[in-house]
């Protein structure tokens, strides 16, 4: 095995078709965040990013994007936002984790939402999750039938969107829409959604607002910006910033306006999405790890994702365990119990609206 780390703008020509190439072979890999163009977005704001091409016997067997950090770790690139880590790489190749780790210069490395159960991460995975999806390869309209079969909340939503046409104005989507505007307004309300509901707001992070704002001006087949927007008449209710390849979209920033919750906005611009979205090839929209009911009512097949850490120098596995294993663990132990999750999931909600009372305006902690 030989390893050569780059900087993402470094790949050459041929390596980038062979990377499209293992993608287009392999559809656990399909995922925009695997694309070398999301790789190459996230090199232009996080300096650290870099490509590790692989070869054996002179020829291009595999990739590892990844970002390196201040203590010989690193993630995926982009990890706070990024929701697919892992290996790109020739269908059938396998490899020594701890050897390939490395010779990238690799103390551990810590990866989440890994698709695929890749054999060789088996043994550092210390979660096994599942990935809810919105599955279209037989049409919309087998999705939609399925759906409606399923949850009363999709089969109320004809209702709901004739309220809302009737009371606001005519519904209309855009799917991939080129509007500056409107990509601030839904930054806005994902900002205000996170501290509506006590969580870490990503917009805050100045790189991640950088990051998704030049994600969506991408235009290729394996990572291309798609802010899809729900209108009524000329009012915004609903909107969705991400990426999507040729065959999958997954959900990174959906976001409404809460003035018109009672509408289910969040819900009819999933529905819109996956009809046009099924309508251009994309086989499934991936609703991402985590408990939500909105998932619950949309979703219906899932795949299997990895969380673990890949632990090469006990040093560097040491100062990585201290500042984020015991945080994560607690997580995964909050998540895997649904009424543990929905009691903490309150507890915030309350908190955030008692702190929005006394100290109007606060950010989150």
């Amino acid at each position: 095995m030989d390893v050569d780390v780059v900087e993402p703008a470094e790949v050459g020509p041929a390596e980038r078709e062979r990377w499209a190439t293992f993608q287009d072979g392999d559809n656990r890999l399909q995922s925009p965040f695997l694309s070398l163009e999301f790789t190459e977005a996230a090199a232009r704001h996080r300096p650290e990013v870099r490509v590790a091409v692989v070869s054996e016997d002179g020829e291009v067997v595999g990739f590892l994007p990844f970002e390196r950090g201040p203590f010989g770790e690193a993630t995926g690139p982009a990890a706070l936002v990024n929701e697919a880590h892992g290996v790109v790489h020739r269908p059938g190749w396998t490899w020594d984790t701890r050897r390939l780790l490395d010779l990238c210069g690799i103390g551990v490395f810590d990866y989440d939402q890994m698709p695929g159960r890749p054999a060789p991460f088996s043994q550092h995975t210390t979660c096994r999750g599942e990935s809810p999806i919105m599955d279209l390869r037989d049409g919309f309209d087998a999705y939609l039938a399925r759906a409606r079969q399923r949850s009363s909340r999709i089969k109320d939503l004809p209702r709901r969107r004739r309220r809302l046409e009737r009371e606001v104005g005519p519904v209309r989507f855009e799917l991939a829409a080129d509007d500056p505007d409107a990509v601030r307004t839904l930054i806005a309300w994902k900002s205000e959604q996170y501290r509506r509901t006590a969580r870490r707001d990503r917009f805050a992070t100045p790189w991640v607002r950088a990051l998704a704002e030049d994600v969506a001006t991408l235009r290729t087949r394996g990572c291309s910006g798609t802010v899809s927007l729900l209108w009524a008449g000329d009012t915004l209710v609903a909107g969705h910033l991400g990426l999507r390849s040729a065959q999958v979209l997954p959900t990174w920033f959906p976001t409404y306006d809460p003035g018109f919750s009672r509408y289910s906005p969040g819900l009819l611009l999933h529905l819109a999405m996956a009809e046009h979205a099924a309508a251009e090839g994309v086989d499934y929209i991936d609703l991402g790890r985590g408990p939500s009911d909105y998932k619950d009512w949309l979703a219906d097949r899932s795949h299997e994702v990895w969380e673990g850490r890949a632990v090469v120098r006990t040093g560097a596995g040491v100062v990585h365990w201290a500042r984020h294993v015991p945080m994560r663990e607690l997580r995964n132990a909050v998540v895997a119990h649904p009424r543990v999750w929905g009691a903490m999931d309150r507890t915030l909600r309350t908190f955030a609206s008692f702190r929005a009372a006394v100290r109007p305006g606060a950010d989150p902690e």
